[in-house]
C-alpha cells in the first residue's frame, strides 16, 4: 500500500477505529492523524473515535478526537484502523460507506481482505501500529507520532510479553524510543495504572471468579449492580481479563461484563486455545490469544458454550 498515492490530491480525510478503542486503536488512529496533519498540509484530517481511556492523556492532539460525525461533511478518503467490519465502526459507518476511497489497516486474524478499496492486513504483526509503521516514511515521523505508535505496541503485546511479539516488533520499538519520549511513563500510566473505581471493579471480579473445565479455564463476571457498587464504567474494565489469565494452571480466561443490549465477553489464552476462532463464530473477533464478542445469553449458557469449544480443542490436541 502506498499512502502517498492514496493521499495524492486529496483534501478531506477521515480516520476511525473500532468501538471502545484500546491502546492500539487509539495509538494507530492518532499516529496517522498526526502524520497527515504534519506532512500533508493541504489535507484537512478528522479523527473519530468513541471515548478513549483517560490514561492516554499524554498523546498529542487527543483532544482533537471527535465523537460524532458531522453529516454535512464528506471525505475523499476514509481510513479504518484496527478492525475490518462495519459493525465495529457503527457510529461512523455511514460516512465511511459514502467515501469514494476506503482504506483498512489492520492486523486481526479474523479480518477479511475485502473490507475496503485498499487493505493492508497483516495477521502476523503484533499490532496495527506495527502495520502502520511499515507504511510510513521514516523521515516524516516525529516524537509525537512515535509516542502514539509505541503506545499501540505495548498495549497489544502486553509490554512485549505476548507471543505476537516478534524480533521485528522489538526492532520497531527500539526505533521509536530513539525519539526520546518518556517510554517508562507511558508504560506505567497507560498500561499499569488504574483508577480507584477500576481497582474496586477488579476486586469484585476476582471475588466472583471461578474455574471451569476442571481448572483448565477461569472465568469471572460483573453484573450491572457490581458496576454500580464499584462506580466503574466500561473504560475501567481493561486489564481484568488479563489479570484472570495470569492465574496459575489456567489456560483460558473469560471475563463477562455488561454491554449495550447484553453482555460483552473478553477471552484470553496462553498457549493452546484459539479464542479468535470462537469469538469469530459468535460474531466477534480478535487475536488468537485475545478476542471478544457480545451475547444476550445468561452467564451459565455462555460458559457452557465456551466449555464445549475448549473441550473440543483439548480433544483435538490429545
Amino acid at each position: 500500500m502506498d499512502l502517498n498515492e492514496i493521499l495524492k490530491d486529496k483534501k478531506h480525510v477521515a480516520i476511525t477505529a473500532h468501538v471502545r478503542p484500546d491502546g492500539d486503536a487509539t495509538g494507530s488512529s492518532l499516529a496517522l492523524y498526526l502524520y497527515i496533519k504534519k506532512n500533508y498540509t493541504d489535507i484537512e484530517p478528522d479523527i473519530y473515535l468513541e471515548e478513549t481511556d483517560p490514561s492516554f492523556y499524554y498523546l498529542k492532539d487527543i483532544d482533537h478526537i471527535k465523537h460524532r460525525i458531522d453529516p454535512s461533511k464528506t471525505y475523499d478518503v476514509f481510513f479504518v484502523l484496527d478492525c475490518a467490519t462495519i459493525d465495529r465502526i457503527k457510529p461512523f459507518a455511514s460516512s465511511y460507506q459514502s467515501a469514494p476511497v476506503k482504506v483498512c489497516i489492520d492486523h486481526h486474524v479474523s479480518s477479511e481482505g475485502d473490507f475496503a478499496d485498499h487493505n493492508e492486513i497483516k495477521p502476523d504483526a503484533s499490532s496495527t501500529c506495527e502495520v502502520l509503521y511499515g507504511l510510513l516514511d521514516k523521515g516524516m515521523i516525529d516524537k509525537d507520532i512515535a509516542e502514539c505508535l509505541y503506545t499501540g505496541l505495548i498495549h497489544d503485546t502486553g509490554v512485549f510479553k505476548y507471543e505476537c511479539t516478534s524480533p521485528e516488533t522489538m526492532r520497531i520499538a527500539a526505533d521509536l524510543i530513539s525519539y526520546k519520549f518518556d517510554f517508562t511513563r507511558i508504560i506505567d500510566e497507560s498500561f499499569y495504572s488504574r483508577s480507584f473505581e477500576a481497582g474496586k471493579a477488579l476486586g469484585i471480579a476476582l471475588d466472583n471468579a471461578d474455574y471451569f473445565c476442571d481448572g483448565y479455564g477461569i472465568y469471572s463476571f460483573l453484573t450491572p449492580s457490581d458496576m454500580k457498587r464499584s462506580g466503574a464504567v466500561q473504560q475501567d474494565l481493561g486489564g481484568i481479563a488479563e489479570q484472570l489469565r495470569l492465574t496459575g494452571g489456567a489456560e483460558i480466561a473469560v471475563f463477562i461484563y455488561p454491554g449495550e443490549g447484553g453482555k460483552k465477553i473478553s477471552m484470553r489464552s496462553k498457549k493452546e486455545i484459539d479464542v479468535a476462532a470462537f469469538a469469530k463464530s459468535h460474531g466477534g473477533g480478535g487475536h488468537i490469544r485475545a478476542a471478544g464478542y457480545s451475547s444476550v445469553e445468561d452467564y451459565d449458557v455462555i460458559i457452557d458454550d465456551i466449555s464445549k469449544y475448549v473441550n473440543e480443542c483439548r480433544s483435538d490436541n490429545a
